[in-house]
């Protein structure tokens, strides 16, 4: 089975429209969105538009929860005061721009999905978080110790677990020295990509038939990247009252 799954859109409806144009061209088997719809652009109605006229499962992202309960508060670490500043404008514009149909959408989002596969006599699990089964907001960077990072996936019961919020896609196959593997997948972002790659990004992960819990190579990864308009995307910022910064970042891939 081929899974794409893909995050951290942030209302960036050119590289959107960009990430269909290339998955729908693959082949696919199932398609899961990780959240974070809204945020730092000025599209969040047609980006949630579009995964819903779609059908595409999706989780709650930190963004989405925070503006769905209309708060002021997106749950993001910013770093500095001019950030805190730059993240008050964008929550306040993407609070004016929702209408009440795409608020109450991202008010029922789940927090969690879980896909149960029975094979070869194994129980393999795969976890679908936004940030972390612990919160939606925790971010799981590759650095994270590999014992924290077990126990984590351990608590949730989960054999394989893919993540977005860093914006920093990666694999790590884990094992706690007995014959049992388990995989963390951050899955990148579609629209604000942080890993200095300006180019939108997403996953297909493949369960094969003979996956099992104690073959390590039995689950892939394909880290796919594309091309989309990052001037328009860029210009619709500065265009708008959010903050000039949020076009660099996306020019500049971080």
């Amino acid at each position: 089975m081929n899974i794409a799954l893909f995050s951290d859109i942030h209302a960036n409806l050119p590289a959107l429209e960009a990430f269909f144009q290339d998955v729908e061209q693959r082949d696919i088997d199932a398609m899961y969105c990780l959240g974070d719809l809204v945020g730092y652009n000025i599209w969040p109605n047609e980006v949630i538009e579009e995964i819903r006229k779609r059908n595409i499962s999706c989780i709650a992202g930190n963004y989405d929860f925070g503006i769905g309960r209309s708060s002021d508060d997106c749950g993001c670490a910013y770093k500095s005061d001019e950030e805190k500043s730059n993240g008050a404008v964008s929550i306040s514009l993407t609070n004016q721009l929702i209408n009440a149909n795409n608020r109450q959408y991202l008010r029922t989002l789940p927090a969690h999905l879980k896909l149960e596969f029975q094979l070869n006599d194994d129980q393999l699990n795969l976890l679908l978080v936004h940030g972390s089964p612990r919160r939606i907001n925790e971010y799981l960077f590759e650095d994270r110790a590999e014992k924290s990072m077990l126990r984590i996936m351990e608590q949730a019961d989960a054999d394989i677990m893919c993540f977005g919020h860093t914006h920093k896609p990666y694999h790590r196959i884990l094992s706690n020295g007995k014959d049992h593997f388990r995989h963390a997948i951050n899955i990148g972002s579609v629209g604000k990509p942080k890993d200095t790659d300006n180019r939108g990004g997403y996953v297909i992960v493949t369960v094969n038939q003979d996956a099992s819990i104690t073959d390590r190579d039995s689950i892939s990864t394909e880290f796919i990247r594309f091309d989309y308009d990052i001037e328009k995307a860029a210009n619709a910022i500065e265009e708008s009252i959010l903050p000039n910064a949020y076009a660099e970042n996306l020019r500049n891939g971080y």
